[in-house]
């Protein structure tokens, strides 16, 4: 079945008791039993409702995945995957990812006695020189977070099967219309489904995809000990959003790729990270495992001042300031007092995030008037 047909179909059947042709919101927090232990599947939601089951199944295919699991976001689904480690055990991940996932790492899990390496990951053999008998998972996020840097999964999960380590990958800029890491190896993905998969900026919510069954039960596990799950009305938005997935990429790419380049173009900017170019660190290796390019771009300005990008930033008038991506709407972004302020100021600039990086999340809209948009921010700047 091709991804069109699967963000449509998959997951989805006509409700058997109606025949209503979309999915209903059982919003409901307990099920009634015939008898004690004897019921329909469904005993209380926080284990199990239809509305999400049937997210889960659609999610799950989309990523050509066996098992998917929705959580209460995008950080309780990460959340999750590192509640399989044990104190003693060290992660392997980049040194350019999501703030939220960074001040997870640092401040909430480093205190229970897991250790994390923050590495260049854009050249596998680097793993080498931290990989010992106590790392148990790479943490893969690729595009990065918010440079957009490549990282060869297939070359990552040949390194971890050689020692028995997960490798989870972070799907979130690619969604699985661009990029499909279990294909490549890796033993669970994780999305922030707020963005793209949701894609209407309305909804809070995460996945994990594996087709391990030993994985899937220990991480259902999880989500049912410790509660970080979905309700079914934002489970229905989804199966909602997930629907057009295929034609909000196409526009997504189309447009990131016409921003990229009048960005490159103009006298006014300085650097472009989008992994579509073919100068990009790693291109051939996005162009392998990718699809296309997606809508996720970052730039700096050639005078390159706090103050200006701070300037251009309040100027734009399609483009809303705001954190987030991956919604119809382009959102432009400050990664260093947004979605990366939890990583301290030297990591930041060590790794290459400047305090005047900005970031953009290109939505459907036309074009044109995007590209009017920044034109006439960039001029009062």
């Amino acid at each position: 079945m091709k991804f069109g047909t699967k963000a449509v179909h998959a997951g989805v059947e006509p409700d058997p008791s109606t025949g209503a042709i979309m999915t209903p919101i059982y919003q409901t927090s307990t099920y009634v039993q015939e008898s004690p232990a004897k019921h329909k599947g469904y005993a209380y939601a926080r284990g199990a409702n239809p509305t999400r089951n049937s997210l889960q199944k659609s999610i799950a295919a989309l990523e050509n995945g066996k098992h998917g699991i929705c959580f209460s976001s995008g950080m309780g689904a990460t959340d999750a995957v590192i509640k399989l480690l044990n104190p003693g055990d060290e992660v392997i991940t980049s040194n350019d990812l999501y703030g939220g996932s960074y001040r997870m790492f640092k401040k909430v899990y480093e205190r229970f006695g897991i250790k994390f390496h923050f590495i260049d990951l854009t050249h596998a053999d680097n793993i080498d020189a931290y990989v010992n008998e106590r790392t148990k998972l790479f943490w893969i996020e690729t595009p990065s977070n918010p440079l957009m840097r490549i990282i060869d999964i297939q070359a990552c999960v040949s390194k971890a099967k050689k020692h028995n380590i997960l490798v989870a990958v972070d799907n979130t800029f690619a969604s699985p219309y661009l990029q499909n890491p279990l294909d490549l190896g890796a033993d669970i993905v994780m999305h922030s489904v707020t963005k793209y998969l949701g894609g209407h900026s309305d909804v809070i919510m995460g996945a994990l995809i594996t087709n391990n069954d030993k994985l899937h039960q220990d991480l259902a596990f999880i989500a049912n000990s410790c509660g970080a799950v979905p309700g079914p009305q934002d489970s229905f938005l989804v199966l909602r959003g997930i629907k057009s997935l295929h034609l909000r990429m196409e526009r997504h790419c189309h447009n990131g790729k016409v921003i990229a380049n009048y960005l490159r173009e103009h006298k006014k900017i300085g650097n472009v990270y989008w992994p579509g170019f073919a100068d990009h660190p790693n291109h051939d290796i996005a162009k392998k495992q990718m699809r296309d390019f997606g809508g996720m771009l970052s730039f700096t300005l050639k005078n390159d001042t706090l103050e200006n990008a701070t300037k251009l930033m309040e100027s734009m008038e399609l483009f809303s300031l705001a954190e987030s991506l991956g919604g119809v709407e382009s959102l432009i972004n400050h990664p260093a007092s947004m979605t990366h302020a939890s990583i301290p100021r030297e990591e930041r600039i060590k790794n290459g995030l400047s305090d005047s990086l900005i970031r953009l999340s290109i939505g459907v809209e036309d074009a044109e008037d995007l590209i009017a948009d920044l034109e006439q921010a960039l001029a009062k700047v």
